[in-house]
């Protein structure tokens, strides 16, 4: 593999993973109903760290509008409560038994807005972090020796495509993500 396909090779994976990450990210947004990985950002603080939520609970939905959360460490269930209700989510859990209720409020139109600019918040973030590989590989392009300019061009163009082709599917996942969101 020749360096250039190389360079190609490590950026479009680099591009991949910023794709998969907004995935995630939108993943965690609320739509219209209740789904475990809703609390996938939220990172709680236990043992003197902050970790994520799936590794203090188990995160379920048994009905559409309503998650439970059963702390595997059922002494830090007000830390779990505690790290949703900070959470900006807006949600109110409320303990019972050994476990959180997590009631999804209905969502009004500004709240659906408002969870539309998260979703572009987090779309620019992986927007971002693909120009970054493309201006890494770039630069690694221009640093290549004993290749001719002609193909660092043609590189560059591949790259120039792949950054636009990971570009546009992260705008496709803003396309579905909000039309979800808005769907009443």
């Amino acid at each position: 593999m020749t360096p250039i396909q190389q360079i190609l090779k490590d950026c479009r994976s680099g591009m991949e993973k910023s794709l998969d990450s907004t995935k995630k990210e939108f993943a965690s947004i609320r739509s219209g109903k209740a789904s475990p990985n809703m609390l996938d950002s939220v990172r709680v603080e236990m043992y003197g760290s902050m970790l994520p939520m799936n590794q203090v609970a188990q995160v379920s939905s048994p009905e559409p509008r309503v998650l439970i959360v059963t702390p595997f460490d059922k002494g830090q269930m007000k830390a779990v409560e505690k790290a949703i209700r900070e959470s900006d989510l807006g949600l109110d859990p409320a303990i019972q038994g050994g476990v959180l209720r997590v009631p999804l409020p209905s969502m009004n139109e500004q709240r659906r807005k408002e969870l539309v600019k998260v979703v572009h918040k987090f779309a620019e973030d992986g927007k971002i972090a693909v120009r970054h590989s493309r201006t890494h590989a770039r630069d690694l392009l221009k640093k290549l020796t004993g290749v001719s300019e002609d193909d660092v061009k043609h590189a560059e163009k591949d790259l120039q495509k792949i950054h636009d082709d990971t570009i546009h599917k992260i705008d496709e996942l803003i396309k579905a993500k909000e039309a979800e969101i808005m769907e009443v």
